[in-house]
């Protein structure tokens, strides 16, 4: 088990330069992902794809606001995530409309198209955990960062199995099933950040 006294538990990291160069790093990696993911899932009409490509979206997002408001008040650093929040839970609606629309379409996505854009994905949160790993030890907006990376990779799996499943199912079923779990929990955590930010901002002005 941990220690949990204060006294024996090591500082926490303090952000410095190159916490700030690994940030900037996986921001461009999570928005090239997040085309990627946008394209790719329109080319195999795979709703999986889209709802995976919200995810990255999310996460770049967190990375930029983790570089804008290293150094900013509460306040700022609240009132940013209130964007982020209602972004990612309309991103997460709009998902839930492309699931409805494929299957009034009926079409099975590609299959290889998705699984292989998937395991392109699933390397690419590797590489951003990696990055992010030596500051795992920070603060809890260092730990945030390389956190979302590794619990990421989740969700890339779940995109590869849905491959799989649709490969030798030959339905488009895996693949609404995953995009629906994944859109769901995109508007939940969008709501849970919304709902945080809210209670941050009023804290601060009643302060």
């Amino acid at each position: 088990m941990a220690c949990s006294s204060c006294s024996c538990a090591p500082a926490p990291q303090k952000p410095n330069s190159k916490f700030r160069t690994a940030l900037w790093i996986a921001l461009l990696i999570n928005l090239a992902m997040f085309v990627v993911e946008l394209i790719g899932g329109a080319y195999a009409h795979s709703s999986s794809l889209w709802a995976d490509s919200l995810d990255f979206f999310g996460d770049a997002v967190n990375y930029g606001i983790s570089l804008a408001v290293l150094g900013a008040s509460l306040y700022w650093r609240a009132t940013v995530a209130l964007l982020k929040g209602m972004t990612m839970a309309l991103f997460g609606l709009v998902v839930i409309g492309k699931v409805i629309y494929a299957y009034a379409l009926g079409i099975p996505p590609e299959a290889m198209t998705m699984g292989v854009i998937g395991v392109i994905a699933l390397l690419a949160n590797v590489v951003c955990a990696v990055i992010l790993y030596a500051f795992r030890e920070g603060d809890s907006n260092m730990q945030s960062v390389w956190l979302c990376s590794r619990n990421d990779a989740i969700g890339n799996v779940a995109v590869i199995f849905a491959a799989i499943g649709v490969f030798g199912t030959g339905s488009l079923w895996p693949d609404i099933i995953v995009a629906g779990i994944m859109a769901t929990l995109g508007m939940t955590a969008g709501y849970q950040v919304v709902s945080k930010a809210l209670s941050e901002r009023r804290l601060q002005l009643e302060n």
